[in-house]
């Protein structure tokens, strides 16, 4: 048994495993779930053009561009060189999602918090320039020494300016779920509020801390109605989190949007291979999904 089929087996059961040879109704909810790619550890050894060639072949058609890696897509290329970028992404079936950067905003310092948002403010013209949708910043701590609230208000009022400032550049702003204790997802909702504005969104993240608490679903649904384009997994049959429960949450709300792959090492053999194998095997457990949710 290959191991597509065995993964569907061991994570459905035998009985949905087989639906996929039979014909069945799927709901329209969660037709526009598309699988993308972090250039995190899959991809950072790669140029632009080896990272698009091989993102086409795999048919993983939209790529989050993590900074300081080899494709050097960062705030130092010159209007043309962002022209060229573009350029190469519209030239291929493949879109640029954005950019994915490590900009964070608890900091108590208020030198440091300013130098972040600012940071931060400069990918966002870049990811407008190169024909991304949006860029990824994150909580990344709780000061010890401060107050739990006064922290997340404070990534909140920070992502709030974010949003302004990317409204005239068509961005999102997308709050990873990130960092210790930050990753809570009752943290996260407050600092959602916090930021109220329409075009600053959450980047779910599979982190463990998805489940403690209340657990999966409850914690999903505190922030299922802020879900930016894109949500991130890790390897799909490497990893024990429920991504076929988190397939159906998905499709329950009838996402629109790319689940990236943030893999954190690139597997042995043909990578491309593997990062279609991926691809597959996600998409698999939206099908099974789609089997089973109701319109």
């Amino acid at each position: 048994m290959n191991s597509r089929r065995h993964f569907l087996h061991t994570v459905l059961g035998a009985s949905a495993a087989s639906a996929f040879a039979a014909d069945a109704k799927l709901t329209y909810k969660g037709e526009n779930i598309q699988f993308g790619l972090v250039t995190y550890q899959w991809g950072k050894d790669w140029d632009l053009p080896t990272l698009i060639k091989n993102c086409e072949t795999a048919k993983v058609l939209g790529v989050e561009l993590r900074i300081e890696h080899a494709h050097k897509v960062d705030v130092s290329l010159t209007p043309e060189q962002r022209k060229e970028v573009r350029s190469r992404f519209e030239d291929s079936p493949v879109d640029v999602l954005g950019m994915g950067t490590n900009f964070e905003f608890h900091s108590p310092n208020a030198d440091e918090l300013k130098k972040n948002i600012e940071g931060a403010k400069a990918f966002i013209k870049l990811s407008h320039d190169i024909g991304g949708t949006g860029v990824k910043v994150k909580p990344n701590a709780l000061p010890k020494d401060v107050p739990i609230e006064k922290t997340l208000v404070q990534v909140g009022k920070a992502l709030a300016e974010l949003g302004d400032h990317a409204i005239g550049f068509g961005q999102e702003i997308r709050l990873e779920v990130h960092g210790k204790d930050s990753s809570e997802l009752p943290h996260i909702k407050t600092i959602m509020d916090a930021a109220d504005r329409d075009n600053v969104r959450v980047c779910w993240n599979s982190n463990d801390t998805d489940l403690i608490g209340a657990g999966l679903e409850a914690n999903f649904a505190l922030v299922k109605d802020r879900l930016g384009h894109t949500v991130h997994i890790r390897g799909v049959n490497l990893s024990t989190y429920p991504l076929d429960k988190l397939a159906k949450l998905l499709v329950e709300i009838d996402y629109e949007g790319h689940v990236c792959l943030e893999a954190h090492k690139m597997p042995d053999g043909d990578p491309v291979a593997a990062l279609a194998e991926q691809r597959e095997l996600f998409m698999d457990l939206v099908t099974a999904a789609r089997m089973t949710v109701k319109d």
